[in-house]
């Protein structure tokens, strides 16, 4: 069992820059894949970003260049730094984590608004 906390999300102009944070508890962080995905209205859900127990690493190909994942174990955070934001990545960005590396995880956050416009 993990509970998962996102925030950083926010208004931001096309070209701006903004830094997702998911803190986890409940359980020991260093054993969890994690990912970011988002899902904007009318949408299917998107993985944006995965990072396994290991750091390897992948990024959907309409963010790659742009967005960068990582993770911090001594403090249970996965972050999602987003850098040359387009209108087109407004969406709601969720936190997930899982215990395989092959499949979505288990555990969902509540999900933070980003929103990209003019």
């Amino acid at each position: 069992q993990v509970q998962l906390v996102e925030s950083g999300g926010g208004l931001v102009q096309p070209g701006g820059s903004l830094r997702l944070s998911c803190v986890a508890s409940g359980s020991i962080f260093s054993i969890y894949n994690m990912g970011w995905y988002r899902q904007a209205p009318g949408k299917q859900r998107e993985k944006v970003a995965h990072i396994t127990t290991g750091d390897n690493t992948n990024y959907a190909d309409s963010v790659k260049g742009r967005f960068t994942i990582s993770r911090d174990n001594a403090n249970n955070t996965v972050y999602l730094q987003m850098n040359g934001l387009k209108p087109e990545d407004t969406a709601v960005y969720y936190c997930n984590a899982g215990r395989r590396w092959q499949t979505v995880g288990a555990y969902w956050g509540q999900g933070t608004q980003v929103t990209v416009s003019p």
